[in-house]
């Protein structure tokens, strides 16, 4: 008995429970639901408590009620509204000045790390991120907290993953069930969490990830619920039946929230370019001021707008208020993230768009009653075709809309509208706003779907160092008896300076046209592809179109763009294996096979 009680002391018994769990993990997909309950548990409570501390700032710093959201309410301190954001921003500009100063790498997002880092995220970067997210919010700059949220249940799921030492598909589908925990403790709808994974996160949905997503949204939502967070739900009367008419209307709201979406996206560099020329500490401050200045006009435009939202849907508005707060919530929003508040636009791109769809309903009825349509689901189309066009995830919006109104009318209009939304956006800028911002840092992703895979199998990886070389003043006899056929493809042909200067295949040097002239000619003669050549830098898609365009068997690879030194070569059936049995291993993961 002492024996094992010393043996489970010691840590051998520890060890190899570990080992036998993380080989239970790695065995089955369906041993990932319980891990994935238990990110979803964890990550509801975190977004709970970041909810709560959020709203308590807001009550401290401007006084308002504590059952009262910031942007609901109709007046507030003038000096609260102009030295809060400010303070707010001095402190994060202060944070990025010391980043900056210490070189440390700006943190990745979940979709950038599903999407080229196989679900590796850094749970210090996350908690650095979801705390300056807080801070900006809580300040009252005009970001909400669903990216603080996705980051900290991401990177506490990418942890576990880490913990737990799961295959890259399956550590990417344990990000993708944090940051579902995540959006469905954040609006109490486990289907809307579930499809912003699979959407945006994972980037596919497949019959595999379905069940662990799926759980750990569930655990999200239910945690929050129980732990007192409120579902973000709105009661809608029950709407009449919507005809062919107001069904176009509603596509043509659909294309024109598309509009807006790709110009919000579009202008965002442009801001940022209008704080550039200032220290970096002091950017935020001045972003604080302008977004405080545009709170003296209407408090609609602070944190993210939850509170507004809901008291926009049921009052009446005039066109020119409506337009006015369309306009400064966008760019208070745009000032804010460009002058380094973090951030996202998930809940202001459906406030605004519910405002556009407000707007829209408003200047039918001016043109014709007979163009009438429900102000209510113009409001709600707006609103998720506007969070479609932004943030992405046509299904993730239209169950959105479902689980907040529970009206399976409206849902399928704002469906529709979705669709068209995701299609215009999709063919007209291909972007979302995170893609948008990965793009314009040099990245090209365009979606979470796994394209690290190929960015890491490089040249490098493939290529074979056991290079054979001949000096180019080498005659072709010479060359065949230190190279008998069959040893090798091809040899590199190099200078006196042992620089690449061709190659030869070892069939075209054992030819036998040239068996009367082999002890006369120099292989120089024989040389091939001499400007063509591969750098160990190169993934192996870029590589194959070298290939194609040379029509080449083998390359030789040199040290780099401005080297002409050998340090190996590649073959075209090496390069085209690899790549398919990946393409192959990427596809098992998608119809979530075994890896």
């Amino acid at each position: 008995m002492f024996a094992r009680i010393r043996y489970f002391v010691d840590g051998k018994g520890t060890n190899r429970t570990m080992v036998r769990l993380r080989a239970l993990l790695r065995s089955n997909e369906f041993y990932l639901i319980p891990l994935a309950l238990v990110i979803g548990t964890l990550a509801g409570a975190i977004v709970t408590l970041m909810a709560e501390i959020a709203q308590i700032a807001h009550v401290v710093i401007y006084g308002i009620p504590i059952d009262v959201r910031l942007s609901a309410n109709t007046y507030i301190s003038p000096w609260a509204a102009m030295i809060a954001p400010a303070l707010g921003g001095l402190s994060l500009g202060i944070m990025e000045w010391w980043r900056r100063r210490l070189k440390i790498s700006s943190a990745v997002d979940p979709i950038e790390a599903n999407a080229l880092r196989g679900g590796n995220l850094s749970l210090r970067d996350s908690v650095v991120v979801s705390s300056q997210t807080l801070i900006s919010n809580g300040c009252g700059a005009s970001v909400g907290l669903e990216a603080g949220y996705t980051q900290i249940g991401s990177g506490i799921a990418s942890l576990f993953g880490k913990f737990f030492n799961l295959r890259r598909n399956d550590l990417r589908l344990i990000v993708g069930c944090g940051a579902a925990a995540a959006i469905a403790a954040a609006f109490g709808a486990p289907i809307t969490g579930a499809f912003y994974a699979c959407e945006l996160i994972v980037g596919v949905y497949s019959v595999g990830s379905a069940a662990p997503i799926l759980a750990a949204s569930l655990a999200g939502a239910l945690t929050a619920q129980w732990l007192g967070g409120a579902p973000y739900s709105i009661e809608i009367p029950k709407v009449s039946a919507v005809g062919v008419e107001q069904y176009l209307a509603l596509i043509g709201l659909a294309l024109i929230t598309s509009g807006v979406g790709i110009a919000v996206m579009r202008s965002s560099p442009a801001f940022e370019r209008l704080f550039a020329w200032l220290p970096v500490w002091l950017r935020p401050v001045l972003g604080g001021l302008i977004v405080g200045g545009f709170a003296l006009v209407t408090p609609q435009v602070l944190a993210a707008g939850h509170g507004a939202m809901v008291l926009d849907l049921f009052h009446d508005m005039t066109i020119g208020l409506v337009a006015i707060i369309i306009a400064l919530k966008v760019t208070a929003c745009l000032i804010s993230l460009a002058s380094g508040f973090r951030g996202g636009l998930f809940f202001a791109s459906l406030f605004v768009g519910s405002l556009i769809g407000k707007f829209f309903a408003e200047v039918l009825l001016l043109i014709s009653p007979n163009f009438a349509i429900d102000p209510l689901v113009a409001m709600l189309t707006g609103m998720a075709t506007l969070g479609v066009a932004i943030v992405g995830g046509p299904l993730t919006m239209s169950f959105l809309v479902l689980e907040m109104t529970r009206n399976v009318d409206v849902t399928a209009v704002v469906l529709a509208g979705c669709i068209v939304t995701s299609i215009c956006v999709r063919f007209m800028f291909g972007h979302s706003f995170s893609t948008w911002r990965l793009h314009l840092r040099g990245e090209t992703i365009r979606s979470a779907n796994d394209v690290g895979w190929l960015r890491n199998l490089t040249v490098e990886r493939l290529m074979r160092s056991d290079v054979g070389k001949v000096p180019s003043t080498t005659t072709i006899a010479a060359t065949r008896s230190e190279f008998p056929l069959g040893s090798r493809p091809g040899v590199v042909i190099v200078n006196n300076s042992d620089e690449y200067v061709g190659l030869v295949l070892l069939p075209d040097l054992f030819s036998s046209d040239l068996d009367t002239i082999a002890d006369d000619i120099q292989i120089i003669e024989l040389a091939r592809l001499t400007e063509i050549v591969l750098i160990p830098e190169m993934n192996v898609k870029s590589a194959m179109a070298v290939f194609d365009e040379a029509e080449a068997e083998m390359l030789a690879v040199v040290d780099s763009t401005d080297s002409r030194k050998v340090v190996g070569f590649l073959t075209e059936s090496t390069a085209r294996r690899r790549y398919v049995e990946e393409i192959d291993k990427a596809t098992r993961g998608v119809l979530g096979a075994l890896s």
